[in-house]
């Protein structure tokens, strides 16, 4: 009869930890998803932000034209989505994209001054420093969930139900990534 109870209890034990350790492997992916929302968001507002900030530009510098295309391009590719890579890639490519424009934006001075302009620029890199935000927590929920993927003996679990690790949002330009070099010798 003891033994009954003991094996009893046992199993007991094995199916709460069962059952804790997939909630927890889907309160960790629905974190991943909400993480992801983040970003999606921000992505959104940046892009709902370019065309003004577009139009403001191209009144002064009309010539920039293929600049303007390249940044619409990358525009409808952000608004259409895709994987955390592909959202990556695009938003490492409109990054570069909106630095050309306001590089344009310093060979005019009178753009420069411009209210609107002015406006919109914070605007941006509010929301700049709000997509760095969101990719931090993203890609911490990403880290604490494929930790609980992989870790012993939750993996066991997750294998089972067919959980996958999910990707991190990462700068996908390598030379990003290299510390810069700084000369201090005198010229």
């Amino acid at each position: 009869m003891t033994v009954g109870y003991a094996l009893l209890g046992l199993v007991g034990v094995v199916i709460a930890y069962l059952i804790f350790t997939y909630n927890a492997l889907i309160s960790n992916k629905n974190m991943v998803a909400e993480g992801w929302s983040g970003i999606d968001v921000q992505l959104r507002r940046r892009a709902d932000l370019i065309p003004n900030l577009i139009e403001t530009v191209k009144g002064y510098a009309s010539h920039e034209d293929k600049l303007f295309r390249d940044i619409a391009e990358l525009r409808a590719k952000s608004i259409a989505g895709g994987s955390v890579g592909e959202q990556s890639q695009v938003g490492q490519a409109m990054s570069a994209a909106l630095g050309r424009v306001f590089a344009v934006a310093e060979a005019y001075p009178e753009l420069k001054a411009d209210a609107n302009f002015r406006d919109l620029q914070d605007k941006l890199s509010g929301i700049e420093d709000e997509i760095q935000m969101s990719r931090r927590y993203y890609n911490g929920t990403v880290r604490n969930f494929n930790t609980k993927i992989e870790s012993f003996p939750s993996n066991v679990i997750a294998n089972f139900f067919h959980f996958v690790k999910s990707e991190f949002f990462d700068i996908g330009d390598a030379a990003a990534r290299e510390v810069p070099k700084v000369d201090f010798k005198a010229r």
